[in-house]
């Protein structure tokens, strides 16, 4: 017989077993002989973390990189650029890819490319070779990162894949912000080399962790889209090509007859044809377009692409100013972005916890209305004659927007995709980011380029009236041609001894004096007028987030 107090305990034993405030652990989704879901997220995340931070870390470089190869900004730009490019137009074939041959052997594949890439990045001899490097670690970024997403999405149960989409989330957020610091660190203390070097011992071990913790997920083969593959990268170089190079050509004939507005037209065309050629293919194509048909996809991509272009888009200018203009250090420049990467790191896992629990749209909502005025806060200061460090307090909040965007994001996106499909949506998800990202990246240097050849002339002609009468049309005329838009600070002591005739040794130190000055305030004014547009897609985003569903919550 059993005891009163034996059947108490068996009782509570019940309650324990059933009680749903201790609900069993749910089992990963694939066979991970005992391990945790969670094991495979240390090599997910090391390879995505190197190539989120090689996003932005060239950008705190970029002075010094102007300086060191002679190279004008907008060639310096196309460091950015061909990584993003290639990185950008081959993640619907990489989707593709980890559908057909599984997760695993082509993230280890881009792994190797990616890290050997750095290692020839960092032995660049000329501007040229350091392009055609940088390209390469985009091919090799693009073959990864589909599949981290595609990894969490296919082994990780739905009410865990909320807070593992946080820590990739996180992931994204602090290592695009804190490209910069870590940028700024090495370039300063041992070598803009040392912003690519530094990828070699973290690819060494994610390549070991490749090896022991990811498993070997279940094939899906499809036909190769190959007229799809042209389509999509020919349309995209002649895009992000006509917008980055057009203010180098004047807007006017690139070679053989054809304009640069010609290009971006044939760009956008070819694109368009791209839409319409997945639609012919079905369930074969680059892009399935079904996927489309999910509301919360479409406008998880349209967000997708303003968080790329706004992540991009505010370190080129912010960096020029703090280095060029204020006279900042890179690591003293850098350091103005640490209160972000803080935030980000601490928001980012509450915000992908904190979608599994309310409607994540208000959480990317959030997020996208923080960047929207922490962008818009930096482009008013920037133009006053401040100390730059006010702009940490915009800084932070500009890690709160991005700590709060990216997992909800990812979350709504993939909430809908099956395990057919989770690779061809993961890589069309991430492709519009980096989409986003690379159009920002030719925007802005054509937009700051384009606004310098404005604001540089109009603020020697404003400065002109400080100067003698004899010398002002000598003084304007060092501005005419937006003198100063290389990204880099003239000697202007030089450039009035070899422009400004007749002058005595007190009249050049006064004309010097007055043509920084001048500099000063129409740089100033490019960058915050730059940041306006960035400012302005971050709303898009904002909008998109709060026309989507509220998204499915696992309590």
């Amino acid at each position: 017989m059993v005891g009163p107090k034996t059947r108490a305990r068996l009782r509570g034993a019940e309650l324990i077993k059933t009680s749903p405030e201790r609900p069993p652990p749910e089992r990963p989704l694939v066979d991970l002989h005992g391990r945790s879901a969670w094991s495979i997220l240390p090599a997910l995340l090391a390879g995505f973390f190197m190539i989120m931070i090689d996003t932005t870390v060239v950008n705190i470089a970029v002075p010094t990189l102007v300086k060191h190869f002679g190279a004008s900004l907008v060639q310096v730009g196309w460091v950015n650029s061909a990584y993003l490019l290639t990185f950008a137009v081959l993640l619907l074939v990489t989707g593709r890819l980890g559908d057909t041959f599984g997760p695993r052997p082509v993230f280890a594949a881009g792994l190797v490319v990616f890290t050997a890439a750095s290692l020839a990045c960092g032995l660049s001899p000329s501007i040229g070779w350091l392009i055609a490097a940088r390209a390469v670690q985009g091919v090799g970024g693009a073959m990864m990162t589909p599949q981290t997403m595609a990894m969490i999405t296919r082994v990780f149960p739905p009410k865990q894949r909320g807070a593992a989409l946080g820590m990739w989330g996180s992931v994204a957020g602090v290592a695009t912000i804190t490209g910069p610091l870590l940028g700024g660190l090495l370039v300063e203390t041992v070598g803009w080399e040392w912003i690519f070097f530094v990828n070699l011992p973290v690819g060494a071990v994610a390549l070991w962790l490749t090896f022991t913790r990811l498993p070997t997920l279940e094939r899906h083969t499809r036909s190769v889209d190959h007229l799809g593959m042209v389509l999509s990268v020919a349309g995209m170089f002649l895009l992000v090509f006509g917008l980055q190079e057009g203010e180098a050509y004047a807007w006017g004939q690139v070679r053989w007859g054809i304009t640069v507005w010609q290009m971006i037209a044939a760009g956008v065309g070819l694109l368009v044809v791209f839409g319409w050629w997945q639609l012919r293919r079905g369930e074969d194509a680059l892009v399935p377009m079904r996927l489309f048909t999910n509301q919360n996809f479409f406008l998880a991509n349209v967000s997708s692409g303003a968080i790329g272009f706004t992540m991009t888009g505010i370190f080129l200018p912010l960096t020029l100013f703090l280095q060029v203009v204020a006279g900042m250090s890179p690591m003293r420049a850098a350091l103005v972005a640490l209160p972000g990467s803080l935030v980000s790191g601490f928001v980012a896992p509450m915000a992908g916890r904190l979608s599994d629990r309310v409607p994540a749209k208000w959480v990317v909502a959030f997020g996208f209305a923080m960047l929207a005025v922490s962008v818009a806060w930096m482009a008013v200061w920037i133009g006053d004659d401040g100390s730059p460090w006010r702009l940490l307090a915009p800084n932070a909040v500009l890690g709160l927007g991005t700590g709060s965007v990216f997992s909800p994001l990812a979350n709504l996106a993939t909430s809908g995709l099956d395990h057919r499909t989770a690779g061809a949506g993961a890589g069309t998800f991430n492709t519009n980011r980096q989409v986003g990202g690379v159009i920002g990246s030719a925007a802005i240097i054509a937009m700051i380029t384009g606004r310098l050849s404005h604001t540089l002339p109009a603020a020697a002609r404003e400065e002109a009236g400080s100067v003698p009468a004899a010398y002002r049309d000598q003084f304007a005329a060092l501005f005419d041609a937006g003198g100063g838009a290389q990204g880099g600070r003239p000697d202007f002591t030089a450039v009035v001894h070899g422009s400004v005739a007749g002058a005595d040794a007190d009249t050049a130190a006064a004309l010097a004096s007055a043509a920084a000055s001048a500099f000063d305030h129409g740089f100033a004014a490019a960058a915050g007028q730059t940041m306006v547009m960035v400012a302005a897609v971050a709303a898009v985003g904002l909008v998109s987030a709060l026309v989507m569903r509220g998204g499915a919550t696992h309590t």
